[in-house]
């Protein structure tokens, strides 16, 4: 079974299916539907549509240079039958069909791979450019200011957060030091009242 390719988009033609053009000077034109038979007709070129394989060719988006792909050109002249070579050609055949169609996918992903590198290059400087826009964690959460009395939201509520751990920590500074003085205060007292006691008893032994 022979497949021929369509003159427009480069996809199969099957026996039986597709549209056959002959010109005045005997050239065949072969198209697989009536899209690729209309743009013909209206001159249109392959490598400036985007639907066709020669455009995607044309700006590396499939593969183009590589050995898999020399086996489909047409040779201009008729080999030898040989049935040794015949049933290696067909089994090759299959082997190059699934070479090609891992490195058509590998290329596909490099050039994928290049894109994304790009957006994502592109979303950060457009993060440093425009810092301004971004919303700050803390925008939405409200805090009582206890200054002005009031719930503040934004950078306010960042400013009253850090006044008010300020002033948590003066107040438990403050605590530890009053902590710290009544327990000297009551040291104080124990030793006054052991020297008395020690003083009366010296004063009845005398």
């Amino acid at each position: 079974m022979r497949l021929q390719k369509c003159w427009f988009c480069s996809s199969n033609i099957y026996p039986g299916h597709g549209i056959c053009f002959v010109r005045n000077d005997s050239t065949e034109f072969r198209f697989c539907r009536s899209k690729c038979h209309k743009a013909f007709k209206k001159k249109r070129n392959p490598r400036k549509t985007r639907w066709t394989k020669a455009y995607r060719m044309a700006r590396n988006k499939d593969l183009s240079q590589d050995l898999s792909l020399t086996f489909e050109a047409r040779r201009s002249t008729l080999p030898k039958y040989n049935r040794e070579a015949l049933t290696q050609t067909v089994e090759a055949m299959r082997k190059i069909v699934q070479v090609r169609q891992k490195r058509q996918a590998s290329h596909i992903l490099k050039r994928l791979a290049k894109g994304t590198e790009m957006r994502r290059l592109a979303d950060v400087r457009s993060v440093e450019q425009e810092l301004h826009l971004v919303q700050a964690p803390h925008a939405t959460r409200k805090i009582y200011d206890p200054d002005t009395k009031r719930l503040v939201a934004g950078a306010d509520a960042a400013a009253a957060a850090a006044k008010q751990q300020r002033l948590d920590k003066r107040a438990t500074a403050k605590a530890a030091a009053e902590a710290r003085a009544k327990r000297a205060k009551l040291r104080a007292k124990a030793n006054a009242a052991l020297t008395l006691d020690a003083e009366a008893m010296e004063t009845e032994d005398a």
